[in-house]
């Protein structure tokens, strides 16, 4: 019999948050999640190492009957579309434990608990092939992110908590709506593979596109229903933001990938101009904004709507290169904005202000942590040698090819990412220096280098050799392509 290994890398997370229930001492209980995070890691590196690049097939699959009178089975496996994404939650999963050593210093056994089942239900939303189990794990997860935001956040935590719940709640109806048309649509199945041959009348497909649209476009988030984002990223916990931006934001994407696209292939041609429209505003919009802020963390949430526009821009180019653009700048962006909220992190932690006024001479002070800040920066605004170049390369060559005058558009938010991030930089780390009086800003220590670095070492390895990433997602991008330009037949 084989390994489950799937099952294995959803639910150790869960298995670590029961074991920490019983456990009293809060060192105890770091060291505790740390260890289940590290081990659910290796498993991620498992899976990775023996996933088959040359198939379009479900990998690792599992599939155990739940409810059979529904239709309903336990189903688990991995496609090119979501391998990278297991993988990079399951890499964040510790380094989010790390993040949070000291900065969580009340209610750390909650803490920990609430990270470790955020995680397994994230990685069961990637690893889920029963429409049911997905929709299960798609609305579970918003209960430990609102704990997480609510318990553990800033001064106005319970608005932010509430105004994110309820944004991705009204989403996530709509969502259930469709998926319960498709049951019926599809010959009463849940089964995600099954879903995605089905022919299904274009006035069907039309409206259930908009329905699904609303549901991801909170989540990516989308303008213009993208308002909760600054607020749930400015209050919460370092390990919060990191989540949000680096894995909750690319299910929105991910939902287009694995169920728009393939499932209602003639609306997601017919609405393509549309949200290659809503795609650059997004960028431009999202760029502004960053440009206009003083506190930290809200300049990278806001470079995150932007970013992510270029992600949602590259799936509705509906061509190779932008398809497979997106997926690689929704794992680089996962890298390097998850990296830029830990900075943004170990820097308040010292400091205990967001205000880019309030720095400036942190290379003077903290010389390491600004030589690898200037990394993320540099690879947030696509320099040529990190991984985001690869990944917008890639984009704006897809979207030059389905939409010039879109795709221009598109190039203006890169220019002003350049802006807006070495902007900060130059206030933050350039300069005289700005601290109040009497302020002493430590260097990062062994423990917070052991979270930077692996980050780090993705941003030159996609930057420098993108091949082995490419090449995990190629033959299932071109699959779904050719769904997508069967219009409406299976391939």
């Amino acid at each position: 019999m084989a390994l489950p290994l799937l099952s294995l890398i959803v639910f150790t997370p869960v298995v670590g948050a029961a074991v920490l229930a019983f456990m009293r001492n809060d060192q105890t209980v770091r060291w505790t999640a740390l260890g289940f995070t590290v081990l659910d890691f290796a498993l991620a590196v498992a899976m990775l190492t023996g996933f088959d690049t040359t198939t379009p097939a479900m990998q690792f699959t599992e599939a155990r009957p739940w409810v059979p009178a529904l239709g309903i089975t336990y189903a688990l496996g991995v496609d090119g579309i979501s391998a990278l994404f297991v993988f990079l939650t399951a890499l964040l999963g510790w380094i989010c434990v790390l993040a949070s050593w000291t900065a969580i210093d009340s209610k750390v056994k909650e803490f920990m608990i609430s990270l470790l089942v955020m995680q397994s239900l994230m990685l069961g939303v990637f690893c889920a092939l029963d429409l049911f189990l997905f929709y299960v794990f798609w609305e579970a997860m918003l209960i430990p992110m609102y704990v997480i935001i609510g318990v553990w956040g800033g001064e106005g935590r319970v608005y932010a908590a509430f105004k994110f719940f309820l944004y991705t709640l009204a989403g996530s109806l709509l969502f259930l709506v469709g998926v319960i048309v498709l049951y019926f649509q599809g010959g009463q199945t849940f089964d995600i593979v099954a879903l995605s041959t089905q022919t299904i009348p274009f006035s069907v497909q039309s409206w259930l596109f908009l329905a699904f649209l609303v549901a991801f476009a909170v989540k990516v988030p989308m303008v213009p229903v993208h308002t909760w984002l600054p607020d749930a990223h400015v209050q919460a916990p370092t390990a919060g933001s990191i989540i949000l931006a680096a894995v909750l934001l690319k299910m929105g994407a991910y939902g287009f990938l694995r169920f728009s696209l393939p499932m209602l292939p003639e609306a997601s041609v017919y609405y393509a101009t549309p949200m290659l429209m809503l795609s650059a505003l997004a960028i431009v919009y999202g760029g502004l904004l960053a440009l206009a802020q003083d506190d930290l963390k809200k300049l990278v949430a806001y470079s995150s709507i932007s970013h992510m526009g270029f992600v949602t821009l590259g799936i509705f180019t509906l061509n190779l290169r932008g398809l497979e653009g997106a997926l690689l700048q929704m794992f680089n962006h996962g890298v390097t904005t998850g990296a830029l909220f830990l900075f943004v992190g170990l820097i308040y932690e010292r400091t205990h202000s967001r205000s880019i006024a309030a720095y400036g001479g942190l290379m003077k002070l903290a010389p390491v942590y600004t030589s690898f800040l200037a990394l993320f920066v540099l690879s947030s605004m696509a320099l040529p040698g990190t991984n985001s170049f690869v990944g917008e390369l890639l984009v704006l060559s897809g979207g030059f090819a389905a939409n010039a005058a879109i795709a221009a558009a598109a190039v203006l938010g890169a220019l002003l990412g350049a802006a807006y991030l070495l902007g900060m930089y130059r206030k933050v780390a350039l300069g005289p220096v700005r601290l109040a009086a009497g302020s002493k800003v430590r260097d990062v220590n062994a423990r917070e280098l052991v979270a930077i670095v692996p980050l780090a070492v993705l941003v030159f390895w996609v930057g420098l050799y993108p091949k082995p990433f490419l090449s995990i997602i190629d033959a299932s991008v071109k699959h779904l392509l050719v769904r997508v330009h069967g219009g409406g037949s299976g391939p």
